[in-house]
């Protein structure tokens, strides 16, 4: 078959599976086999696809028409123009997190502390580091499995001589040791009501762990903003990520523990995003 039968197949294939962006992720799937990049579709489209490729082609779309993410079949993710390792056991990093991370870029300087609680994949954290200069950062997770990604990306993304990181496996702040100047979490924010009605990629491949916050999505907003202060210097932020009607809950969190100036910001659907505010030590 040719590389431009194939891609139809595909288009078909995940259409008729109800797949929202088929021609997208057939495309991509193509490219990520064939090792191609999107002009080989323009350019080459009358050329033979290989027999192992092709065979492997078709095993990837059945698993994307059962509605395994894209991004856990070819173990990628670009985020904040960089590419992280991603599997089942870390979040698929978002771009509504790059927000987060830009807002947080504007009060980081060379030489801060950074801590990234809930950390994951380690996106945030890297993300951070990799944009400023002589900045050290702790990541932080209660998992193990989504550490050693984190680990991973770590060692492709940062130069072994100039790592200034570590990841830490703790749950919230109990093994965190030392002050920093800003702390930052996208934390787990999905009430455990709604996580059943998350569309299929989501709730039936994401880990749970990193989606559930309790009844009302707030517990983890409590329980960070509640013990970040022990932890920053004074006038030192806590960023977070949130929920898009989350904004006003988590700022009366955030006041209520003695946060100063909280704002909320948007993203780029005009959807609020991010909250912050800094605190006195």
């Amino acid at each position: 078959m040719k590389y431009k039968e194939i891609y139809d197949h595909g288009v078909r294939e995940l259409t008729e599976a109800g797949i929202e962006e088929a021609a997208l992720d057939a495309r991509l799937l193509l490219e990520y086999i064939c090792h191609t990049d999107r002009n080989a579709l323009l350019v080459h489209g009358e050329r033979e696809v290989e027999e192992d490729e092709r065979s492997r082609y078709f095993k990837e779309i059945a698993r994307r028409k059962s509605h395994v993410p894209l991004q856990y079949i070819t173990g990628e993710q670009d985020f904040m123009g960089l590419t992280f390792e991603v599997n089942e056991h870390v979040l698929i990093p978002r771009q509504d997190t790059e927000i987060l991370v830009e807002e947080v870029m504007r009060y980081l300087h060379d030489g801060m502390d950074v801590l990234d609680m809930c950390t994951g994949s380690g996106c945030i954290l890297l993300s951070l580091l990799h944009y400023s200069n002589r900045c050290r950062g702790v990541g932080v997770d209660i998992s193990e499995k989504a550490l050693a990604v984190a680990e991973r990306n770590g060692i492709r993304l940062q130069k072994e001589e100039t790592r200034q990181y570590q990841f830490l496996q703790s749950d919230l702040f109990k093994k965190v040791e030392g002050y920093f100047d800003i702390i930052v979490s996208n934390p787990p924010y999905i009430p455990s009501g709604v996580i059943p009605e998350l569309m299929e990629e989501v709730r039936d491949y994401e880990p749970l762990a990193a989606l559930d916050g309790k009844t009302d999505g707030l517990f983890f907003y409590r329980k960070i903003a509640s013990q970040a202060g022990c932890y920053l210097r004074g006038g030192g932020y806590l960023f977070f990520e949130i929920g898009c009607e989350q904004a006003e809950a988590v700022k009366n969190i955030m006041t209520e523990e003695g946060y100063r100036d909280v704002v909320t910001v948007r993203d780029f659907a005009g959807l609020d995003r991010v909250v912050y505010g800094w605190k006195q030590g």
